[in-house]
């Protein structure tokens, strides 16, 4: 069974920087593309990262372009988003999300707000 587990989320002032941890077990993160995404209240679920099995690929929403790096830890089964210059529209809950043969996976998120 797969599990996705979020953390790293806070409060933090604009400018500041948080990163973000998925920890995944059921399943090697080395083997799967791996993605982040986000949802603010009352907003949609939206993309915001992904990377390759090969960490070979990432790519990013154009809103977080600059500002966020997705990168993978094969040994720690964990994939991070480390967020820079953050901004007040970036307050969401972020999920992490496994594709693995078909399907997806996701953690339960993490919380991050941005105060202006």
């Amino acid at each position: 069974q797969v599990q996705l587990v979020e953390s790293g989320g806070g409060l933090v002032q604009a400018g500041g920087s948080l990163r973000l941890s998925c920890a995944a077990s059921g399943r090697t993160v080395s083997t799967y593309a791996m993605s982040w995404f986000r949802q603010a209240p009352g907003k949609e679920r939206e993309f915001v990262a992904f990377i390759t099995r090969s960490a070979a690929s990432t790519g990013y929403a154009d809103s977080v372009k600059g500002r966020f790096t997705i990168t993978r830890d094969n040994g720690k089964n964990t994939v991070y988003l480390q967020m820079n210059s953050l901004k007040p529209e970036d307050t969401a809950t972020y999920y992490c999300k496994m594709t693995a043969n078909g399907n997806d996976y996701w953690g339960r998120g993490t919380q991050v707000t941005v105060s202006s």
